[in-house]
């Protein structure tokens, strides 16, 4: 069977994948999570700490505009850089004074001795209040829009998904963290209406904790999958940045709300291609699932640490797993793309399905401790920028195709117990602008979250 993952190029370097997007025709591009989802090769900025580390009192909430950048409304302090002031399938010269003024000079001296110690216990309190709670900041940045848990429903709208592909938009450091608590607000007022689940990709640009306090404030049904993706050229920089982060989001939001933490997305497709190779089961194959072991137990151990019991697991690509990485993980998530398998529209639900139990439920059942697996990532593009990618020699990108694949896979998956995750909310068109082709349109929702012109399938 041909692996739609075959013709992938991504190596290790930013420059690399530029130069390859740039001169390589789009039909050879490769769908997955692109790895700058989280911008995992890119240094960390100011926003990447967590504003709890960082003293931040944010605004009321009638002082907070919708639409507003979470990451971006912290005043033009941050700008100085002063931190102190987001089928079945982101002194003058002092005079002498008199005696009657030097009174009122006493007395504001005294006054301003009692402010300034006041100001201290105020500030100790506080300080010690935000250390010791840990509660984000992002609790007091709630929309200006009222109540977020009163929404309209749209009757369009089914929980039918079991889980759905989701990354804020604005969530990529090379992007300055463009994403905002009321964006993603919105973001989770829909997801709740077509399913519980959703699985992130990263961790940067406080993605984690805008997600949870959306759930939290909204009250609704959802529980998110968080991700730490994995470079393997960074030293494990980019790993512990993200390691960090979901330690202190899980302190402050608790589990509730939590799936399970993902580590690494496609980190063994893109090390076994930097290395020149596609064999994932050889010594490269075995070398790489070492490395990102190495992390996986590193998390686990976090977790320990701060007493929490979570499933650990990976995503990658649906051809790329090997035992060794799967016994040492909760769960595996697979990318099964039939669009990327040459497949026609009408083969589509059958082929994923098939092609998931061959590739990774299999090795799954190899392995003694028989992780979870779920399909990570699977839909249909809608449209493609290229015209050398409107179809992919079998049937076109289109909202129609969108339709069949949906009709023919959602509710089946559902009846036969498949565990997926739809790819994906919306729309991506940081993406367009990136890699052209069909990368930019797998969303149920444009980029303005309203449905595409497709039908919500109804099921449960």
């Amino acid at each position: 069977m041909h692996s739609p993952y075959r013709d992938d190029p991504r190596g290790s370097t930013h420059t690399e994948l530029q130069d390859y997007y740039e001169n390589v025709p789009p039909a050879h591009r490769f769908r997955g999570e692109s790895p700058y989802a989280s911008a995992a090769n890119l240094n960390p900025s100011s926003q990447d700490i967590p504003l709890t580390q960082q003293g931040y009192t944010p605004p009321l909430a009638a002082d907070t505009p919708a639409g507003r950048s979470y990451m971006h409304n912290i005043d033009r302090e941050w700008e100085d850089g002063d931190a102190t002031k987001a089928s079945p399938w982101a002194a003058g010269a002092r005079e002498k004074p008199n005696k009657s003024r030097r009174c009122w000079v006493l007395a504001g001296v005294a006054l301003l001795i009692a402010g300034a110690v006041a100001g201290i216990v105020a500030g100790v309190l506080v300080s010690r209040n935000n250390s010791s709670s840990s509660k984000s900041n992002l609790a007091s940045n709630s929309p200006s829009s009222g109540d977020p848990s009163d929404f309209d429903k749209d009757e369009n709208l089914h929980v039918s998904f079991y889980g759905i592909a989701y990354t804020p938009a604005g969530s990529q450091l090379d992007a300055n963290c463009g994403n905002s608590l009321d964006d993603v607000i919105k973001d989770v007022q829909l997801l709740s209406q077509i399913t519980t689940r959703v699985r992130l990709y990263g961790a940067d640009c406080n993605q984690s904790a805008l997600v949870l306090e959306a759930v939290q404030q909204t009250k609704v049904n959802l529980t998110v999958w968080l991700g730490n993706y994995v470079s393997a050229t960074d030293g494990g920089e980019a790993y512990e940045r993200q390691r960090d982060t979901i330690k202190e989001v899980i302190q402050t939001y608790g589990t509730d709300h939590i799936g399970g933490i993902t580590v690494g997305n496609e980190f063994m497709l893109n090390y076994v291609e930097s290395q020149g190779t596609d064999d994932v089961t050889g010594t490269v194959g075995t070398t790489g699932a070492e490395m990102l072991i190495t992390n996986i137990t590193d998390t686990r151990s976090m977790l320990s640490d701060i007493s929490v019991d979570l499933p650990v697991g990976t995503a990658d690509a649906g051809a790329y797993f090997n035992e060794k990485l799967l016994s040492s993980v909760d769960y595996g998530m697979a990318n099964v793309h039939p669009w990327f398998g040459d497949v026609s529209i009408d083969d589509a639900a059958t082929w994923t399905w098939q092609f998931f139990q061959t590739n990774d439920v299999s090795i799954s059942d190899e392995v003694d401790n028989k992780p979870q697996m779920y399909i990570a990532e699977t839909g249909w593009p809608t449209k493609s920028s290229n015209t050398s990618t409107e179809t992919n020699g079998a049937s076109e990108a289109s909202e129609a195709n969108l339709q069949v694949f949906l009709d023919t896979f959602v509710c089946q998956a559902n009846a036969n117990g498949t565990e997926y995750f739809f790819f994906e909310f919306f729309d991506e068109e940081w993406k367009d602008k990136t890699y052209g082709g069909v990368e930019g349109w797998w969303g149920l929702f444009n980029s303005d979250r309203t449905l595409k012109n497709v039908t919500i399938p109804v099921c449960s």
